[in-house]
């Protein structure tokens, strides 16, 4: 009893203890804002008029700040630069490039407020990870927050403090080139790692030396551009608004990222850049979102080809109005905006709180206290590419790696397999690994395919390569257009030849890196050039085939599904591809990934997406007036949340607690997950729910929840989900957030179709 008495008293004495810390941070971090608005008003009361707007005014780094501004656009921006009339710099990189750009800033201008150094860091800065398709598919969240980290370092080490990531645009359209950015069609699992990859770039403390500013992007629905044509028109309504765009984005908002971009589309009619609705109503007033806003690049100007203002003066007006707070590259802003306030046509104090939340970010990131505080030349040499940060990229393209088929169990590669052949243009490719969006990474840096099977195949393995064909002959590079079509097959030959020898192939084919990105929309999401007919040669040489894919969008398999007994689905992997698909395919890991956007059967089902409606003719007999094609299957070829594993799973019926709650309560939903196969493995525990009937309609199913386990061989768990009010809560008819009373169907399982079903109801 006393033994009870003193354990109870311990417990109580730790709680009390970490109550008083958390309340100690809590005060502490009040009393820290509570300063920094202080700073933030006193250093605006002392700007003129062309100094504010100078702050909202962001320039690339369009000539070289360490020697001479050529040309008379640059001279004329080193000027402003010298005079403080330039708020932020991007794409100015290394400590010895932003420690002498802040120099002529600060020695130079007024009242000296430092520059911010902004860049696109997607997936990482020297050390490359997965694209953030690919890493989404691991659906690790401590690992994202971590490759976040080991980026924010390297790119804290180069002298940039803010990153224009993440992408949190839900994604359903494959066409779409920026797919590939983002974490894909749901939104549940896009706000999840939204906000896990903000911790990361942001840590504990935005004023630390090795953390970064992050961004969300794009504000709001570019990721639903019609036919899944970059920069397309938008149409949404409200509802698909709230409930299905913006949810990632509160997200960002409640996670405290720092800052906001908003996005090229129109939404039914008015450019995002313009949007008052979006970024005034919705995240600076309904959110409270006290941080800024900035442009993508160009998009002030762009509001004239729009055909919403005539020139610069009005598009400065538009985007000033609606709560766009930096011109990133638009000439707008530095045209226009004064002349604007000056006539009495924008109000000043409009002006004042978009320098103030500028102000409040370079406050909180510390650079009024030291404006070269990211300029350290010997930690840009210790933490670049180091051995740590190539472990992290490794054990996350291990872990991005989908098993779509392994038929007869041919994966992981046996003991008898004592002749490997490596074919297909991008086996030994060493550049497309490091997909688009690559940062400051080496060309040709990456772990090739090859590279990786020579280095892990068991000793006295016979490993046999040809390229057997080229997707592109062409010139490689970030903006320039390309087209990969080579139709030259005179290397069919000799792949078919090794083929036959063979005793098992790994035939490696998919995209280019720069087939995803930015403007690299497609029509087509099969394979390019000669790929097709390579397969064929190859599968009819060989019937233990291995496909390897190498992509930044869902593609369609459909023509070789049947074909080849494995699919590997690899994405875009970075700099340890080769060695973590090698990894998978011996044995050495055992995949775990699972599928964050649907595969289609047929690029005519895009957009796809697994949270579809039911329409008012789900199901039809032998009439054809149903929801449905003619010519194919309707639904996925690969689901959302699908993913093998050289380990099976087996999922008994799912436990509820009660089968009804009301308001305040809650219900537990449980299931046990076993291992029954030989080997132990990593399972995504998925729970999906649908609200029956509700005031709008309701998708057939929505991911609300996912915890990713190990089991040992044999071993069981029991995994369980809370089910509360907030989580069957939705943007309804009478235009809130709330929860709906009625009849709701729970599911768990390892993907979006195999699942467990149980009801509850909420009264």
């Amino acid at each position: 009893m006393k033994k009870d008495y003193l354990f109870i008293c311990a417990v109580l004495m730790v709680s009390a203890t970490f109550g008083q810390d958390i309340s100690q941070k809590t005060a502490q971090k009040t009393q820290k804002s509570v300063k920094i608005e202080q700073k933030v008003d006193s250093v605006l009361s002392l700007m003129t008029l062309e100094e504010k707007v100078g702050q909202m005014v962001q320039y690339n780094g369009s000539w070289d700040v360490t020697g001479p501004a050529t040309g008379a656009d640059n001279q004329q921006r080193l000027e402003r630069l010298k005079n403080g009339l330039v708020g932020s710099m991007l794409n100015v990189l290394s400590v010895n490039a932003t420690r002498e750009a802040q120099r002529i800033n600060m020695e130079n201008s007024r009242i000296k407020i430092p520059l911010i150094f902004g860049y696109d860091v997607i997936h990482g800065y020297k050390t490359i990870f997965p694209v953030p398709l690919g890493e989404s598919a691991s659906w690790d969240l401590d690992l994202m927050k971590r490759t976040a980290q080991v980026a924010a370092h390297e790119t804290a080490a180069a002298g940039v403090n803010w990153t224009f990531a993440p992408m949190m645009d839900v994604s359903r359209d494959a066409r779409w080139g920026r797919i590939m950015e983002g974490a894909g069609e749901d939104p549940f699992l896009n706000s999840k790692i939204a906000v896990a990859r903000i911790e990361g770039f942001q840590g504990d403390d935005l004023s630390a030396a090795n953390t970064i500013a992050a961004c969300a992007k794009h504000f709001a629905g570019y990721g639903f551009a019609e036919a899944g044509r970059d920069y397309n028109t938008v149409n949404v309504g409200v509802y698909e608004l709230k409930n299905t765009i913006l949810p990632p984005f509160k997200a960002a908002a409640d996670a405290g990222v720092a800052t906001f971009m908003n996005s090229f589309n129109e939404i039914d009619g008015v450019p995002a850049t313009a949007n008052a609705y979006l970024q005034r109503d919705i995240l600076k007033d309904k959110w409270g979102y006290d941080g800024f806003v900035v442009s993508d690049w160009g998009s002030i100007a762009e509001l004239i080809p729009h055909g919403v203002a005539k020139d610069k003066e009005e598009a400065a007006y538009l985007a000033v109005e609606a709560g766009s707070d930096m011109d990133m590259e638009g000439g707008a802003y530095e045209k226009s905006l004064e002349k604007l306030v000056k006539s009495g046509k924008v109000d000043e104090k409009l002006v004042d709180d978009a320098v103030r939340r500028i102000l409040r970010v370079k406050f909180r990131l510390g650079l009024f206290d030291d404006p070269y505080k990211y300029c350290d030349e010997e930690v840009e040499k210790s933490e670049m590419y180091s051995q740590a940060n190539q472990q992290v990229a490794l054990e996350a393209a291990q872990k991005s790696i989908v098993l779509l088929k392994n038929q007869d169990k041919l994966l992981p590669f046996s003991a008898s397999a004592k002749n490997i052949a490596v074919i297909g243009p991008l086996a030994n490719d060493k550049d497309s690994p490091l997909g688009n969006w690559r940062a400051q990474a080496t060309a040709n840096s990456a772990v090739s395919v090859l590279e990786g099977i020579k280095d892990r195949a068991p000793k006295g393995t016979k490993i046999t390569y040809t390229e057997g064909a080229k997707l592109s002959t062409g010139k490689r590079a970030f903006l320039d257009p390309m087209t990969f079509n080579e139709q030259n097959t005179s290397g069919f030959k000799e792949a078919v030849s090794i083929a036959k020898a063979a005793d098992v192939v790994v035939l490696v084919v998919g995209e280019d890196a720069f087939q995803t990105g930015e403007g690299r929309s497609q029509t087509d999401l099969g394979f390019a050039g000669v790929q097709d007919a390579l397969i064929n040669a190859v599968t009819a040489a060989n019937s233990n085939v291995v496909l390897v894919l190498m992509n930044g969008r869902p593609m369609d398999l459909s023509a070789h599904n049947e074909q080849v007994k494995g699919i590997v689905e690899s994405w875009f992997l970075g700099s340890q591809h080769g060695s973590a698909v090698a990894d998978v395919l011996f044995g050495n890991y055992n995949p775990s990934g699972k599928l964050p956007v649907s595969f289609p059967r047929n690029v005519g089902q895009e957009p796809l997406y697994y949270n579809q409606k039911s329409t008012g003719r789900p199901e039809g007999g032998a009439q054809v007036t149903w929801s449905h094609y003619e010519d194919l299957r309707r639904d996925a070829l690969y689901p959302f949340g699908f993913g093998l594993s050289y380990s099976d799973f087996e999922y008994a019926d799912i436990n509820l607690d009660k089968d009804s709650f009301a308001q305040g309560e809650k219900i537990t939903a449980s299931v046990e997950v076993k291992n029954t196969g030989s080997v132990a493995g990593d399972e995504v525990v998925q729970l999906y729910l649908r609200d029956l009937v509700g005031s709008i309609t309701r998708p057939i199913k929505e991911l609300k929840g996912f915890k990713k386990i190990h089991l040992e061989a044999g071993e069981t768990k029991t995994v369980s989900f809370t089910i509360d009010e907030k989580l069957i809560s939705f943007f309804t008819k009478n235009k809130i957030w709330e929860a709906e009373p009625g009849d709701f169907k729970v599911f768990i399982g390892g993907n979006s179709v195999d699942v467990q079903e149980s009801q509850f109801q909420y009264n």
